[in-house]
């Protein structure tokens, strides 16, 4: 499967994003957990990746 197929595909695509939404949840979790510099940024490195991940659609379609 290519990934403009998987991008064009709404219900694989919403999937998709629904999972990405749980992960983002859990990294939330886990920076409100932890006092530790290295693991905040961790963290916050991790929810960055994943919501820049729900952006892929638009530039595999090139409307970003």
């Amino acid at each position: 499967m290519s990934l403009k197929s998987f991008v064009n595909n709404k219900q694989e695509w919403d999937a998709f994003c629904e999972e990405l939404d749980t992960w983002i949840a859990e990294q939330h979790k886990r920076l409100e957990q932890t006092e530790h510099l290295t693991e905040v940024h961790r963290a916050q490195g991790s929810i960055h990746t994943l919501r820049r991940l729900k952006f892929l659609r638009d530039k595999v379609n090139g409307t970003k």
